[in-house]
């Protein structure tokens, strides 16, 4: 029998490395939140010199979900993953890890400088079916969300302590909107269906930067027309209600239906004006809209088809600082039926608007309005951001951003203010006037 010969092995010398490549590679953490998650596992990655390519994190009722994408080199890559896994498991949360190739990365990045825009809904409560019907316009247009927060605090379960409540949930989207007139008819169309109210905004540097607001006054930060309050005193209410709601459905032109209507309070006593500003009443929201606005250094003016009388009225009870409305005429301490100069009509507010934004120095797309009626709709259209409050149907239907289901108060909601941001803005007992 032949005898086996042991196998010849040869050994190559060579001075040549392993080849080192870098890698990107994304972890996706979930779990219990407790602190420190972050800290332990970025730790890691510095101890390798790993570089934080992104990096996000949300928390829902200390659940925490949190994803971060990193580059290191090949040689590192193994060793950082069992780190990884031995902490995440220490710390009870799940890791999961995925390889990003260099072209699905180059993809990412790519469509990071798409349009970007926030959607804004809001109302009492927030449904499911809602979201679903909003999210799938979202879809339709071939748009991605990028992140969904909640801007508004957690819902009680108390049904009591519900009264009043509201919800807000912004989302962030990302693409380009193959027809925006269609979305924003159909979220409009959404809203009156299903019971709530949203904006679509871009998602730009002048909305992270408004600084001037202009409010109509009557029916939207009071709940009543004065016009027809004064009408009522002087015995002539039907009237006036009449004309009055002509002109805010658009049926009649507005400088013909103010004259019309002043000239019929004609010998009202002057002192009924001052009854009547003392007993306006304020619309729901408007005191805590106004404290977060001043002490977050908006400029605020009102722009009314109404009168300078309860203008100012609000003017010196909230410290708004512009008030352009119509000057009633007075002789002998009586209403002559007459005005003085120029009326203040929906033209005209859209001049205002104009020209403040002149003189606050500030973009016209740094501007907001808010308005219920229809000589209303060009300062709505001219600002930067046109919200119809409590709208009549023409307006709103025209409206590119409209809130009906809540207090005034939601257009804080609709500028990306939460709060939690909202209740530090409330005066401290340092602030408080003598």
């Amino acid at each position: 029998m032949a005898q086996l010969m042991p196998p010849h092995i040869y050994y190559i010398e060579t001075n040549m490395e392993p080849t080192v490549e870098n890698e990107l590679i994304l972890i996706n953490i979930s779990g219990h939140d407790k602190p420190g998650v972050t800290s332990s596992l970025t730790a890691i990655l510095g101890k390798y010199g790993a570089t934080i390519m992104d990096i996000g994190q949300a928390d829902i009722h200390h659940t925490l979900s949190l994803g971060i994408m990193f580059m290191t080199t090949s040689d590192k890559s193994g060793e950082i993953m069992k780190e990884l896994f031995f902490k995440a498991s220490e710390m009870n949360v799940e890791i999961r890890y995925t390889p990003i190739t260099d072209a699905d990365y180059a993809l990412w990045v790519k469509n990071q400088g798409r349009n970007r825009y926030i959607i804004t809904i809001l109302g009492r409560t927030i449904t499911a079916e809602q979201i679903s019907a909003v999210t799938g316009v979202v879809a339709a247009q071939k748009l991605n969300i990028d992140a969904i927060r909640r801007l508004t605090g957690r819902i009680p379960l108390d049904a009591a302590a519900q009264q009043g409540r509201k919800s807000c949930i912004e989302f962030s989207v990302r693409g380009n909107i193959q027809n925006q007139a269609a979305m924003q008819s159909e979220f409009m169309r959404l809203s009156n269906e299903l019971g709530f109210d949203i904006s679509l905004q871009e998602d730009n540097m002048y909305r992270r930067c408004r600084r001037l607001i202009c409010f109509d006054m009557d029916s939207t930060l009071i709940e009543t027309e004065v016009i027809d309050e004064l009408a009522m005193r002087a015995g002539v209410g039907d009237k006036v209600k009449a004309i009055t709601a002509r002109a805010m459905r658009g049926e009649i032109d507005f400088k013909e239906s103010f004259t019309e209507r002043v000239a019929l309070l004609k010998g009202l006593d002057e002192s009924v004006m001052k009854d009547i500003a003392e007993h306006l009443p304020i619309t729901e929201g408007v005191d805590r809209m106004m404290s977060v606005l001043k002490r977050t250094g908006y400029k605020i003016a009102i722009l009314s088809g109404g009168f300078t009388y309860f203008g100012n009225y609000l003017k010196a009870k909230y410290g708004i600082d512009y008030v352009y409305a119509n000057e009633l005429e007075i002789k002998d301490g009586r209403l002559t039926g007459r005005y003085v100069g120029e009326v203040v009509d929906g033209k005209r507010k859209a001049e205002l608007l104009r020209l403040l934004a002149q003189v606050e120095n500030v973009n016209i797309a740094q501007t907001i309005a808010v308005g219920d009626g229809a000589n209303d709709l060009p300062m709505l259209q001219t600002a930067g951001l046109g919200i119809a409050f409590h709208a009549k149907p023409k307006v709103k239907a025209t409206a590119r951003q409209s809130i009906s289901t809540i207090g005034i108060d939601g257009v804080l909601y609709f500028l990306g203010f939460k709060d939690s941001f909202m209740e530090d803005a409330k005066p401290q007992a340092d602030d408080a006037e003598p």
